[in-house]
């Protein structure tokens, strides 16, 4: 069933934090570029009222969340074991925010080739709009990341950008919210090098 496409309603959108936490920092390449990027997107998304949820992974063995993001504004921050983050507890506060569910998912973090692709999956599966930040996801190996944002758009996601996301929730310079938002993106996003391989682009670009 194709999914319907449309611009981003802060109304009737999620934000999901994937597992964005310390223990990975070591181990995933351009994890700062990334904590950047995501600290301006989730920041907007706060100014914007758009609804965050965010989990931990494992956290009694792999930490809490990056203290850089400030997610005190989540209705939800849950440990998990699932690989997706579509578990019980976050499927219950969907359905309180939502009565039933949103029509959009804006989905970022780590890893993008475990956690995000099997809550991406999770979500197309329930007819939900899935938009992947490329500029705020990573993988401990680039190929993983950039191979797993190739199968996310096969399968139906769209795959965006933190700015791209931003400006498509705002719409209008009269938004009553631009001037936070113009001071979020004064500076723009960090290079993820996600060209670097092809990633994000169609495959006859790729090959340019």
């Amino acid at each position: 069933m194709a999914l319907r496409r449309c611009h981003l309603n802060p109304k009737k959108t999620l934000f999901l934090l994937c597992d964005i936490q310390e223990k990975f920092r070591p181990v995933m390449p351009l994890f700062d570029n990334m904590i950047k990027n995501v600290d301006k997107l989730t920041k907007a998304g706060k100014a914007l009222d758009v609804p965050l949820i965010v989990t931990e992974h494992y956290p009694e063995k792999l930490g809490k969340t990056v203290a850089q993001l400030d997610v005190s504004h989540a209705k939800l921050v849950s440990g998990k074991t699932l690989f997706s983050m579509v578990t019980p507890e976050v499927k219950a506060v969907i359905k309180d925010v939502f009565s039933d569910k949103p029509e959009d998912v804006v989905l970022y973090g780590l890893e993008s080739h475990i956690c995000v692709e099997q809550t991406a999956i999770d979500l197309l599966e329930q007819n939900i709009n899935v938009y992947i930040v490329a500029d705020c996801c990573s993988s401990r190996l680039n190929q993983d990341r950039d191979l797993a944002l190739d199968r996310l758009r096969q399968a139906g996601c769209v795959i965006t950008t933190s700015e791209s996301v931003i400006f498509d929730l705002v719409r209008d310079k009269n938004n009553a919210k631009f001037d936070v938002i113009r001071k979020l993106v004064s500076q723009p996003s960090v290079d993820m090098e996600l060209t670097r391989s092809g990633a994000g682009l169609p495959a006859g670009i790729a090959k340019l």
